[in-house]
């Protein structure tokens, strides 16, 4: 696939931007790409997956390196305990599932991506109504069930409008964590899944990498500058506001989306 300049500088801001910011990167890049080129090129996202998971691990290096010392010194497991039962659901049915993900038609459709807006997005605008089941200081004071209905909503993003960050925030919140702390779980818990997914293309993928090497590196350096932007903003930003205005402007989009979609 080969992309002009304009195209690879909108697709890494749009990783960057929507992969924490609850509005679905997924499903804006299907979008993108539709609009540039006709179709979903699924290789492509899980290449600049890489820019926007150096940049979560260069805004929580310390979180990280804390739990690290955790792990070795302290001999706390929890956090890390947590993370990884989080992590499992996404990654087993992710790598089950990979050929069928990035050969499927469905993971490209703009139908299924303007219900997965419209559908999240309306949990979001009435998820202050909903219960939530006790209050829970952060992601280690999460109970081992509780970390397994994050990684189940984690699961569901794999389609594409979901939103990752959108879909395990929703369930942290659900769980009893703040919004704020759902959303710093949520990305601390995706980084396995993220790693998974570099590991793969590198070993399964290189080629792609040699063939479109320049490219790859500019969207990744957007996406890597832009995701480190959107973590911080979203974290300020949920210290003292709900997941309300994303969930209106995902149903807005879905709405634009599937006026486009019926006039095509």
């Amino acid at each position: 696939m080969v992309m002009g300049l304009i195209e690879t500088i909108i697709l890494g801001l749009i990783q960057g931007l929507t992969e924490f910011i609850p509005i679905s990167s997924s499903g804006h890049l299907v979008i993108a790409q539709n609009f540039f080129s006709g179709a979903s090129d699924h290789l492509f996202l899980e290449w600049i997956n890489i820019g926007t998971m150096l940049a979560l691990i260069t805004y929580f290096w310390r979180r990280i390196w804390g739990i690290i010392q955790d792990v070795t010194v302290k001999r706390n497991f929890r956090l890390a305990r947590n993370i990884l039962i989080t992590s499992v659901p996404a990654g087993v049915v992710g790598f089950v599932l990979s050929g069928f993900i990035e050969d499927s038609a469905f993971f490209g459709s703009l139908i299924v991506v303007a219900i997965t807006l419209f559908v999240i997005g309306i949990v979001m605008i009435i998820l202050e109504k909903l219960p939530r089941l006790s209050d829970v200081k952060n992601g280690e004071a999460l109970s081992s069930r509780r970390s397994l209905l994050v990684g189940l909503a984690q699961m569901l993003a794999l389609i594409p409008g979901v939103s990752r960050s959108g879909s395990t925030i929703i369930a942290g919140r659900l769980s009893g964590l703040s919004s704020k702390e759902a959303a710093e779980y949520s990305f601390l818990a995706s980084l396995p899944l993220m790693a998974g997914v570099t590991l793969k293309i590198f070993l399964q993928d290189s080629q792609y990498l040699a063939d479109n090497f320049s490219m790859l590196i500019l969207s990744n350096t957007i996406a890597f500058i832009s995701g480190i932007l959107a973590i911080g903003f979203l974290l300020r930003y949920l210290a003292n506001h709900s997941l309300a205005i994303f969930g209106w402007y995902r149903v807005s989009l879905a709405a634009v989306l599937s006026v486009v979609v019926l006039l095509q």
